[in-house]
């Protein structure tokens, strides 16, 4: 599971930079042990000859990438003296000169390098480069949400009954994630979020023996309208909600009136106990 989420975050990360810059060729992997990288993803190859190379820490352009923790650039990957040539077979049968490779880097810890290349021995250019620094800052932040996500999950797997003091850390785990559903590329990630977000809902009103199954038919809220008041019942004023959702403030006021308007609330706190007894947050 973990490695898909990672395919499909290089993949998009990969498809972003050559269209950003025109390359016409786009590599890259993660490091699944603490001594190699594993090229599994690539975009615009002719051949498989990249396919499953496993690219050791200080060989070639990317091994050097990652030791250094910096991106790394060579004109013509063939005749650079700064490197070592372990991969040059490959990189020749796909015909590769001039080469950018940048470290995905998170916490300190590198874990993976996205590469894009030219087929001529021609400079790189300012602009290609930065895109593949902006391509893996992308991958970067989507391993951060990931593996805050994560850690979000295992919360609202530990068993609350009998622990009331639980349930506030199940609450705040509810809206942390459904603030980050939005930012989650993988489909199948997302929709199971949204998922657990729906099963710590229902579990929270059965929880407080409060759980009015006639006011959750009657109410209905959009998933919007229910993040601002997830962000709402775990303390955030409407800026910070707006700064967790990525929305401005002005939105989430009106995301926030038109919940309480359904709910038939005159305030936020009664807009939360309303929403918590619809069984619409935990």
């Amino acid at each position: 599971m973990i490695e898909a989420i990672e395919a499909v975050e290089m993949r998009t990360a990969l498809l972003t930079l050559r269209r950003a810059t025109g390359l016409p060729v786009a590599f890259g992997g993660m490091l699944h042990d603490t001594r190699q990288v594993r090229i599994a993803e690539l975009n615009g190859t002719a051949t498989g000859a990249l396919r499953g190379l496993a690219i050791c820490i200080g060989n070639g352009l990317g091994g050097k990438s990652i030791a250094l923790q910096r991106p790394c650039a060579v004109t013509d990957y063939r005749q650079a003296r700064h490197i070592t040539h372990e991969y040059d077979a490959a990189v020749a049968a796909e015909g590769l000169r001039s080469v950018v490779a940048v470290p995905v880097i998170v916490r300190r810890r590198v874990r993976g390098v996205l590469y894009g290349a030219l087929r001529d021995p021609l400079p790189m250019g300012e602009r290609a480069f930065d895109a593949a620094v902006a391509a893996a800052r992308d991958v970067e932040q989507a391993l951060v949400v990931r593996d805050e996500v994560q850690r979000l999950l295992a919360v609202t797997r530990e068993p609350v009954y009998g622990r009331p003091e639980a349930w506030e850390e199940v609450r705040e785990a509810h809206s942390e994630l459904r603030a980050l559903a939005p930012r989650i590329v993988d489909a199948g990630l997302r929709g199971e979020l949204h998922a657990v977000c729906g099963r710590l809902a229902g579990a929270g009103g059965g929880a407080g023996g409060r759980h009015d199954h006639r006011e959750q038919r009657a109410v209905t809220l959009t998933p919007r309208e229910v993040d601002v008041l997830a962000c709402v019942a775990a303390g955030s004023t409407n800026a910070a909600a707006a700064e967790r959702l990525g929305l401005r403030p002005e939105t989430v006021k009106g995301y926030l009136r038109a919940a309480m308007r359904k709910l038939g609330a005159h305030t936020r706190l009664e807009a939360v106990v309303a929403a918590r007894r619809a069984g619409l947050l935990p």
